[in-house]
């Protein structure tokens, strides 16, 4: 964050493993910094080992080796309890039986603060989450918002220096989790905390974080701000997990200069071997739609749909299939030219994950295979 001057890392996991007996790897050897006042959020699919991780900074979890530091102190014996840190769950975890004040009070009264104390630090906390007039509504008569609120109030009146959120807005309705999220970014920036937060979902990280970590396979993939890995992608997962990516297989005949699809386009990136294969990313916004005639790549457009902003409309392009979003409507089965700009082609060193990932021929049989899923449930219902 801005206008702290230099931020000291609060929490270090060095080289961790997390091992099950059969063998099989959960985390394989990770290393992070997270700095002091940082919003950091751990992103990835289902499986890829962030939860794990926020679970060992709780110490809810030892790792099988490795080291754990908070405020340059091993912990890694260091209790839960006596962690300075919180965990805010996606099932909320209230007590039913408790209304919203005393279930904000839990933690002081366990910790015997005086009534006074408790009183003032309850009524900072309502306020903070816009629940003030809310204190004897029992837990059950609150919406799903409200009860993550109480959740964050209950977590965040022992004062800890470190909150953790594990897909904490998950249970919540598209509107209401857009809500939260620059709520939840407001009382961080505000309490001078940091978050670290779990999630699948990549528009939430890229809302609300410093900095993300993306994960996948129990490996870190990429550390970086929203915009550098937005915008620079270290490898192909990387590419399609944030956003919508065509990824293509492509060579560097010189610094500056790209060649796939058998054309040769200007690029911006250097420092590659001469002719290294590489993967080319070109986000589909950045694609523009001109003349047929004018363009050195030229395709037929197989489909059409409008996503309110824009189009998304699939391109064959010699048989790899674009996605291009554009406003401008186009007619299927017309031939259209595609420009690409030397600042909208992004070059990817080849990984594990190369070819993997970026053509949009299975697009629509996965969209029908979606719909026929969501027909299929609502049957059920």
């Amino acid at each position: 964050m801005k206008g702290h001057g230099k931020m000291e890392n609060i929490i270090s996991l060095k080289n961790i493993i997390v091992e099950f007996e059969d063998g099989e790897r959960i985390l394989k050897n990770i290393s992070l910094d997270i700095k002091d006042k940082e919003f950091v959020t751990f992103l990835g699919p289902s499986g890829c080992g962030k939860t794990t991780t926020l679970r060992i900074i709780a110490g809810f979890l030892e790792p099988t080796s490795g080291d754990v530091f908070f405020d340059g102190q091993r912990i890694n014996n260091v209790p839960p309890h006596k962690r300075n840190v919180n965990t805010v769950f996606q099932r909320y975890a209230l007590f039913p039986h408790l209304n919203v004040y005393e279930n904000i009070a839990f933690g002081l009264r366990v910790k015997n603060v005086p009534e006074k104390e408790v009183v003032k630090r309850v009524g900072e906390m309502l306020e903070l989450v816009n629940l003030m007039g809310f204190e004897k509504r029992s837990i059950n008569r609150l919406s799903g918002g409200q009860q993550q609120r109480v959740a964050i109030a209950r977590a965040l009146v022992n004062h800890p220096k470190v909150l953790l959120l594990d897909e904490p807005l998950g249970a919540l309705d598209l509107k209401l989790r857009k809500e939260m999220q620059i709520e939840l970014r407001k009382i961080q920036q505000e309490l001078e905390l940091t978050f670290i937060y779990v999630t699948h979902d990549q528009e939430e990280a890229l809302t609300m974080s410093d900095s993300i970590v993306v994960m996948n396979n129990g490996e870190i993939q990429q550390i970086g701000s929203p915009t550098d890995i937005y915008n620079e992608p270290t490898n192909a997962f990387v590419a399609d997990f944030i956003g919508e990516s065509n990824i293509i297989n492509g060579c560097m005949p010189q610094d500056c200069v790209v060649e796939f699809m058998g054309r040769r386009f200007e690029c911006v990136d250097k420092g590659f071997d001469p002719n290294e294969t590489v993967d080319v990313v070109i986000r589909p916004e950045d694609i523009k739609i001109i003349p047929a005639d004018k363009a050195k790549l030229t395709g037929i457009v197989e489909s059409v749909v409008f996503k309110g902003v824009h189009y998304e409309i699939i391109v064959d392009v010699k048989g790899f299939k674009w996605m291009i979003q554009s406003t401008d409507y186009q007619e299927v089965g017309a031939t259209i030219g595609l420009r690409l700009m030397p600042d909208d082609i992004h070059i990817m060193k080849k990984s594990e994950y190369s070819g993997m990932f970026g053509d949009y021929s299975t697009f629509s049989d996965e969209m029908e295979e979606d719909l026929a899923a969501a027909e299929e449930a609502e049957r059920e219902e």
